[in-house]
């Protein structure tokens, strides 16, 4: 009557109208003394003491139950989904192999989970919700289902699922790379069957990834295009504006353009050295490449800039100790690259001022440094001083860097500027060195 009560208060007036009714009957056949009295009381508070104690151990059965239930669950389930986690999934693929009926492991991997997390845990839990509420919703009948290492899913199906037409999922606004495998045709354990799922999930995955990258590189290089042209037209479009302008004013006085002669061909010479820089920039390559000693075009560039430099008050002083440092390269376009940095530290330096041009290596790669103590380039310009046009010089191009740059990548090397404003700049040149 009382091991179905949930509360202890429904059990005891149930327990008081019982052992009343006892007491009755046993005070109808005793005499009425003290001594039964006090019995007939004892056994009620007997009862009761035992109905609590009853209680305690129904209570705690049912809690250790339950928390047995709970982690039973959590070993082999996934409590954000629902579905079995890897320990479960593996338990399912054996329990159906174990069966010798056919049966496919499709495996789903959603692409760039990371990026697609980057608002937050919810966001997260909300794609992958998603997710396996469409796998439940498109494939009802499956034999087992499966969440694990985040963001992968897995489901084993009959023979006779439809499955082609339902593995698309635009509509949740995720891009799926799926896999599967037949058992036994293609793999007869379960660790066949989930190396096989997974090696060809790779491999979709690496598909997707070059494709991507392809891609954007055919994106980027669109935009460059863009960029390129924009900024080529910009520049053109000055020096042809005060042509015109010159022009107009020589036909208004009578076509007398002696006053206007040097100014008119400066500018035709801008519009010429632009030119000359943009299709230098849009040259897709080197071309010249010989196995050359770099100290030597160093010493080239030495020769043909101390001069310059003397004439502004600077002094260059070259370091190569490292004479047999030996580079793959186009030495014409090295000695451009070369030129062009040593320079731009002349102009830099607005009172004389001390140029280090240094050859070392480093492991294996050769380094040039150019350094200049002049003025330095403040920080929001240090992020664009390789973009093209970019430029601080009243008759500069902007190209100059940005062609450097080209040139040193298509060497397969890289090139670096750090600066502080009122100190002095330093750019740094890497090239692989020939290894014999």
């Amino acid at each position: 009557m009382i091991q179905h009560k949930v509360r202890f208060r429904d059990t005891i007036p149930v327990a008081f109208l019982v052992i009343l009714q006892y007491s009755l009957i046993r005070l109808s056949y005793v005499p009425t003394t003290t001594y039964n009295l006090l019995v007939t009381v004892y056994d009620m508070i007997t009862s009761i003491v035992i109905i609590l104690l009853f209680h305690v151990i129904v209570r705690i059965e049912t809690e250790r139950r339950q928390l047995t239930k709970q982690n039973n669950y959590l070993t082999d389930h996934d409590t954000l989904t629902g579905f079995n986690n890897y320990v479960g999934f593996i338990k399912k693929i054996q329990k159906n192999i174990d069966t010798k009926k056919e049966f496919w492991v499709v495996m789903f991997d959603i692409n760039n989970f990371k990026s697609l997390n980057a608002k937050g845990i919810i966001n997260a839990n909300e794609i992958l919700i998603n997710f396996s509420l469409a796998l439940q919703e498109r494939f009802p009948n499956h034999l087992g289902a499966s969440r694990y290492s985040g963001d992968h899913f897995a489901l084993i199906l009959p023979p006779t699922e439809q499955i082609d037409d339902k593995l698309k999922f635009g509509n949740l606004g995720i891009q799926v790379t799926f896999s599967i495998t037949h058992f036994p045709q293609e793999a007869d354990t379960f660790q066949q069957l989930i190396q096989i799922g997974e090696d060809r999930i790779y491999q979709m995955r690496r598909e997707y990834w070059l494709n991507r990258q392809e891609e954007q590189l055919r994106t980027d290089k669109m935009k460059m295009v863009g960029e390129l042209a924009a900024g080529m037209a910009h520049e053109i479009r000055n020096p042809l504006t005060s042509i015109k302008g010159f022009i107009q004013l020589s036909q208004n006085s009578g076509y007398n353009i002696q006053p206007w002669y040097e100014v008119i061909m400066g500018e035709i010479s801008r519009v010429s050295e632009l030119t000359v820089e943009f299709l230098q920039f849009s040259k897709p390559h080197v071309s010249n490449m010989k196995l050359e000693i770099i100290a030597n075009s160093m010493m080239r560039v030495y020769s043909l800039c101390e001069s310059e430099a003397l004439s502004y008050g600077h002094y260059i002083e070259m370091e190569a100790t490292n004479q047999d440092i030996m580079v793959w390269m186009d030495r014409d376009k090295i000695i451009q690259v070369l030129i062009n940095l040593i320079r731009n530290a002349i102009q830099a330096m607005e009172r004389a001022g001390h140029i280090q041009f240094i050859l070392r290596r480093e492991g294996n790669m050769a380094v040039i440094q150019v350094r200049d103590n002049g003025k330095g380039i403040p920080l929001n310009g240090l992020d664009r001083i390789f973009d093209p046009f970019y430029t601080t010089k009243e008759d500069g191009t902007g190209l100059g860097l940005s062609l450097c740059q080209k040139i040193i990548e298509d060497h397969n090397g890289n090139i670096t500027v750090e600066s502080e404003v009122g100190v002095g700049t330093l750019f740094t040149v890497h090239l692989p060195m020939y290894q014999e």
